[in-house]
């Protein structure tokens, strides 16, 4: 599999578990937690008054940062089944998609970005705005060209087509073409639903694509004085057993208290007590 190691799961469980659930959609699990965001936004408001760049973090910048470091502390996560076997990412990708514009008529675009485990979790914030910036501004990236080409074709031609792009993916055969910049491939979706004023939601995962990964974050608000966020994940559950997953969720809330770990490289080991 390029870009990617075949793993041996580390029990009879994790060997059985893809004959069981053949399919990704079967083996979904979605849980909500309420996120406690107090001192993340009092860091990201501070780094705000102080800074100099020309961009502004902002919260959902934050929350990518403290993710990144618990996607490098948890290399199980990067995994993903394809052909019933478990693989591990070469890297960690984070996808999410971007409006043009806030309104009906905005259209989407993709955004994927590999993450650096040498960058700091302030540089991420950074690459993540100039990223969205050239986007927004030049109205497509390479993936969107790729689409918009594909879109252009008469039903009766693109049909065959996506059957077969289809069937390179069930084999481990896309090429690389297809799948860079293409969230379905990422290590993890993001949806800020925060950002259009809406709460999380369940969001399933596609059988096309390796992604495992959902995480939709929604409106921050207010409670007992501290900012709050209801954040839902819904992830393949062959890749990797509940306790894992419950432990890597409460990492994310431990960065989250402790933000001044964003000045620290995303690959920093972050000991914590769960």
């Amino acid at each position: 599999m390029r870009d990617a190691r075949r793993v041996k799961p580390k029990d009879n469980i994790g060997i059985l578990f893809p004959y069981i659930f053949d399919r990704r959609c079967d083996a979904e699990v979605s849980s909500t937690k309420q996120f406690d965001l107090e001192k993340l936004c009092q860091f990201v408001d501070k780094f705000n008054e102080n800074s100099q760049e020309e961009y502004k973090m902002t919260y959902f910048h934050g929350i990518l940062a403290a993710f990144g470091m618990v996607f490098f502390n948890r290399n199980c996560l990067n995994r993903f089944i394809k052909k019933k076997r478990l693989y591990e990412r070469d890297k960690i990708i984070f996808s999410f998609v971007a409006k043009n514009k806030l309104s009906d008529s905005g259209e989407e675009k993709l955004i994927s970005i590999c993450l650096n485990p040498e960058c700091t979790g302030i540089e991420l914030s950074r690459k993540v705005a100039v990223d969205v910036f050239k986007v927004k501004k030049s109205n497509s990236n390479d993936f969107d060209d790729i689409l918009n080409k594909f879109t252009t074709l008469p039903g009766v031609i693109l049909a065959p087509i996506v059957s077969f792009v289809k069937f390179l993916d069930k084999h481990g055969l896309t090429p690389r073409v297809l799948t860079e910049g293409d969230t379905n491939y990422a290590t993890v979706i993001f949806s800020n639903l925060g950002s259009i004023k809406a709460p999380s939601c369940y969001h399933h995962l596609n059988e096309y694509g390796t992604n495992s990964i959902v995480i939709t974050i929604g409106t921050i608000k207010k409670v007992n004085g501290k900012r709050m966020v209801d954040i839902t994940f819904t992830l393949d559950e062959r890749i990797a057993d509940g306790f894992y997953f419950a432990k890597s969720v409460n990492l994310a809330q431990e960065i989250c208290n402790k933000p001044e770990l964003l000045k620290e490289k995303l690959s920093t080991k972050v000991e914590f007590e769960n």
